[in-house]
């Protein structure tokens, strides 16, 4: 058995302009100061990380690991979702996620594909430069839009939307398989891959890729209604990273799963600190420890209440609170009777039918 590693933090919802967020050196020193062991970097954030650079010199990936080191902190992943996300794009959502590319190929969905995917590619080659084996993406979206079909979706359109899906994937799967690296696709309602149904149709349209894997977060099911225990039990060969995220669902007269076009606040659905919503934790954890789950806890703050400081601070403790340090024994080990083959069959009453069956007296 493995006991899971933690805490991690994802920093994309904490970068910012202004110190300590606006620097790897300094966030590192914020995030150490807090508790924190590892952490997730945004690959697209230039201030904190340059993906082009670490793809290509192993010095400066070097020098990355090195500055967190000094503070007691190591990567543990790489995230690559905005790019990941625009790997596929509906073209509904084309204005709206051209601000996630990079600006020479604004405005030109062609280009920003192509952008994307080598954006993806890159991030293959740096996480393996920094030593890493796993990383966390989106998927993007073709069919989204007719995932609540009315009119009905005629025949086949599920089909080609994850037979291009697996098209524009599958290169990028084979570069990750050529790094050694796990490619975890974050499974996220927006994105394609937004349940356990969808993520198993992707895989089959990739012929069970060995490098397409799930990173898991509870937050999204709740919100969906999706029982988040049971999903470990079915996918645990494939989840390979873990978002401690918390949500909570409260559904009401006037407004349910959909969320009526309302601000976070008001929804039925909401993404909370941890500790502060209704996702069971404990139960997650237990799974995670059962199935031997080898990656990091890592702590992806969201919530539409409390300030994030807060919440970061809260989370590292929270997630210290909940990683179960692993038993290397059995606890009934005391009442170990020693036995041998030759008594378990005597217990069993084997001895005297096997020397009936030889034809012995």
């Amino acid at each position: 058995m493995k006991t899971i590693k933690g805490p991690s933090i994802h920093l994309a919802q904490f970068a910012g302009d202004e110190a300590p967020f606006n620097t790897l050196a300094a966030i590192a020193t914020w995030a150490a100061g807090l508790g924190f062991t590892g952490l997730q970097i945004p690959s697209w954030d230039r201030r904190l990380f340059d993906l082009e650079k670490a793809a290509e010199s192993q010095t400066y990936c070097d020098e990355v690991t090195g500055t967190l080191r000094e503070r007691g902190l190591v990567i543990s992943e790489l995230s690559s979702h905005l790019q990941g996300q625009l790997v596929a794009v509906h073209p509904a959502y084309d204005v709206v996620f051209d601000g996630f590319a990079a600006a020479e190929v604004r405005g030109n969905p062609a280009a920003r594909t192509a952008w994307a995917v080598a954006q993806m590619k890159l991030a293959a080659r740096a996480s393996q430069r920094l030593g890493l084996t796993e990383h966390a993406t989106f998927s993007g979206a073709l069919a989204w839009p007719y995932f609540y079909p009315w009119p009905q979706r005629p025949a086949g359109l599920v089909e080609a939307a994850f037979e291009e899906l697996a098209r524009r994937w599958n290169p990028i799967l084979d570069a990750f398989a050529e790094a050694g690296v796990d490619l975890c696709y974050e499974i996220h309602p927006g994105e394609d891959l937004h349940d356990g149904v969808s993520f198993e149709v992707f895989l089959d349209y990739v012929g069970g890729h060995k490098r397409c894997n799930i990173l898991y977060d509870p937050s999204h099911f709740v919100l969906q209604q999706l029982n988040y225990l049971d999903y470990i039990d079915i996918y645990h060969e494939r989840i390979r990273m873990f978002h401690v995220k918390d949500a909570e669902f409260s559904p009401t007269g006037r407004c349910g799963v959909y969320g009526g076009y309302q601000p976070w606040l008001n929804r039925a659905g909401r993404f909370r600190s941890v500790g502060d919503g209704q996702v069971d934790f404990p139960g997650i954890f237990s799974k995670l420890a059962q199935y031997d789950f080898a990656g990091w806890a890592v702590l992806e703050w969201e919530c539409c209440l409390k300030n994030p400081e807060d919440g970061a601070r809260e989370g590292a403790q929270y997630i210290k609170e909940h990683i179960i340090r692993v038993s290397e024994k059995t606890f009934d080990d005391f009442a170990g009777t020693g036995t041998d083959r030759a008594a378990n069959r005597s217990m069993l009453g084997l001895s005297q039918v096997g020397d009936l069956v030889d034809g012995s007296s």
